[in-house]
């Protein structure tokens, strides 16, 4: 069975946020993707994660390295963070929380 440190561009620091943030295996990494994962890791991180992480995530699901993945992806990543926050402070604001 691959594991998340299997996937290229992530090693065990990457694998021990992903499970401490709920993501235990590549299948739940594939289901979430990269943004919602990247986010549930920074909610569990007591250091938020650089946005390296992100296109370390994007990369090892594309099967690509993270460089790669932030010069050609950066600008596309961060309008979905910031479409993100703008979602949940629309649903924090009707008082129902969004879940990821």
């Amino acid at each position: 069975m691959q594991q998340l440190r299997d996937l290229q561009g992530l090693g065990p620091k990457s694998e021990q946020m992903l499970v401490a943030a709920g993501i235990a295996s590549v299948a739940s990494l594939r289901e979430l993707g990269a943004v919602a994962a990247y986010i549930r890791v920074c909610r569990h991180a007591q250091v938020k994660p650089s946005l390296n992480l992100l296109y370390a995530l994007v990369g090892a699901l594309e099967g690509e390295h993270w460089l790669t993945i932030a010069k050609q992806q950066k600008a596309d990543l961060i309008m979905q963070l910031e479409g993100f926050e703008q979602l949940e402070k629309f649903f924090a604001e009707a008082g129902e929380p969004l879940h990821l």
